[in-house]
């Protein structure tokens, strides 16, 4: 899909839909008001047969009336008085977009305001609502296949729009290159594929290391290396460094991902049934990738590091099995009581890992960790722990700002005899009580005091039924703009 930005009185075309917004009581934008007028009121007596009231999220799509040089006709509820946040106007795009994706129409022009930050917001929405992950399909029916091919922005200053578009078109990219990730079938991404694309991205300017097992094995990374002996695919962990900052030698900032590319459960085997959903347990490490990939592709100011543990979860002979011990490579051991509580192993050699080698300013992972998250917050917040509470505000208000919301949970200190272990220094699960939070008192002994936030978006790095129009059913790459923001916001310069 080509997107491009065109001066504010261009024309629909024979087929093409046209987009405009309406307002409380439908009371239609100027853009609206000049098409309605055009077609003789027509929108208008749309609007009330079919009970359209400009509500936010609302859509009237009707058939272009005589007089307009258009195909159909496309109104997007907003609520408000006239004044369009560019949040707003971002989600009211992709309802357009979504209204007419497989109308027929090839070519979709959207009139929803026309100063460069509005049409750039515009057309951000459009690429995301646009996602979609085909790359297997080979019998799909062409007319469930999306028609749209050119998507044209009106703007009053189309050159400036294009300009303000370049500064969020490369976390558009890097949304939808998290969203691959999480949607690729675990036989195509393994954990060396996954590697290799993140070793791709040095095409934007990161330095990417790419550690094996042998490596991890002499830097004591019995934790990490202990959840992928049961598989025949290797163990990797990826380090991809972004520097940014005038001063290059300036104390980065650091990301940790959980990157189970399929988590059978190990010995613990899970139950069949939606075992498939498996596939994005390492939606972390996605997020992760997919913050350096924006970073990176925008030039940000800063220095950060990204680290990915990258494992496959199997049962074979070889496996890790339920009462091992293992040590991590801070030298603190663990008895697995369950191999299906994998991820906070990996995410325990990582994590010192990264706090040992680059002493970052402050560490945040994200992990798919517990099922526990979801019976807590549902499937619109991820949960956040963390040792800071400066850290944790920062990123409370980005996930705001970004629709990636947050809800903080607490770590008490008297969890902590849930994760005791008679014969090792703990043990990698607290029972079903609190599991959540169990979990990040495990990860909390591995970041060593350094600042530290955990994210666990097992809650929402996949959707089903989704309620946010550029978010498409299937991988949202959640955590990507979350993090660029607390970046953009709170870290350079």
């Amino acid at each position: 899909m080509r997107i491009e930005f065109v001066p504010a009185d261009s024309q629909a075309g024979a087929t093409a839909a046209l987009a405009v917004l309406a307002y409380e009581a439908a009371a239609l934008s100027p853009e609206a008001k000049a098409v309605n007028d055009a077609a003789g009121g027509a929108i208008v007596r749309a609007a009330a047969g079919g009970r359209f009231i400009g509500a936010k999220g609302q859509v009237l799509d009707i058939v272009a009336p005589a007089g307009l040089d258009a195909a159909r006709v496309v109104v997007i509820g907003v609520d408000g008085s006239g004044v369009v946040e560019p949040e707003t106007v971002e989600i009211a795009a992709a309802h357009a977009y979504n209204a007419v994706k497989t109308s027929g129409v090839t070519e979709l022009l959207l009139k929803l305001g026309g100063d460069a930050e509005t049409a750039a917001r515009v057309a951000f929405g459009v690429k995301l609502a646009a996602y979609r992950f085909d790359r297997y399909r080979t019998t799909e029916k062409a007319e469930k296949k999306p028609s749209v091919a050119t998507v044209k922005v009106a703007a009053a200053d189309p050159a400036k729009a294009q300009k303000a578009f370049a500064a969020l078109e490369p976390i558009a990219d890097a949304i939808l290159f998290s969203r691959d990730l999480v949607s690729e079938p675990a036989n195509i991404l393994h954990p060396e594929e996954f590697a290799a694309r993140v070793k791709g991205l040095e095409s934007l300017g990161l330095e990417v290391e790419i550690l094996g097992e042998a490596e991890m094995a002499k830097l004591g990374m019995g934790s990490l290396l202990g959840v992928g002996q049961g598989s025949v695919r290797e163990s990797q962990l990826v380090v991809a460094k972004w520097y940014g900052a005038a001063d290059k030698s300036a104390q980065p900032i650091a990301f940790v991902g959980k990157g189970v590319c399929f988590d059978t459960g190990g010995i613990s085997i899970k139950p069949a049934e939606g075992m498939e959903d498996m596939k994005w347990d390492m939606g972390g490490a996605a997020a992760v990738a997919g913050v350096m990939h924006a970073l990176a592709g925008r030039k940000a100011k800063v220095n950060a590091i990204g680290v990915l543990g990258l494992v496959e979860n199997m049962p074979d002979g070889n496996a890790q099995r339920p009462g091992d011990v293992v040590t991590s490579m801070s030298g603190q051991t663990i008895e697995v009581i369950n191999t299906d509580a994998e991820g906070r192993l990996v995410l325990a050699d990582a994590l010192w890992y990264t706090q040992d080698r680059f002493k970052p300013k402050f560490m945040v992972d994200l992990a798919t960790l517990t099922g526990a998250i979801i019976i807590s917050l549902g499937n619109d917040y991820a949960g956040l722990f963390s040792n800071n509470d400066g850290l944790s505000e920062k990123l409370l208000a980005a996930g705001d700002a970004e629709r990636e919301p947050l809800w903080r949970l607490p770590l008490p200190k008297a969890y902590e005899k849930q994760i005791e272990s008679p014969i090792a220094d703990m043990k990698n699960i607290g029972g079903r009580p609190a599991g959540s939070i169990t979990a990040g008192l495990f990860l909390q002994r591995f970041v060593n005091g350094v600042p530290w936030a955990h994210l666990d978006i097992a809650s929402t790095a996949w959707r089903k039924g989704s309620s946010d129009p550029t978010v498409p059913d299937g991988a949202v790459g959640f955590g990507v703009r979350l993090l660029n923001r607390l970046v953009a916001d709170a870290y350079e310069g």
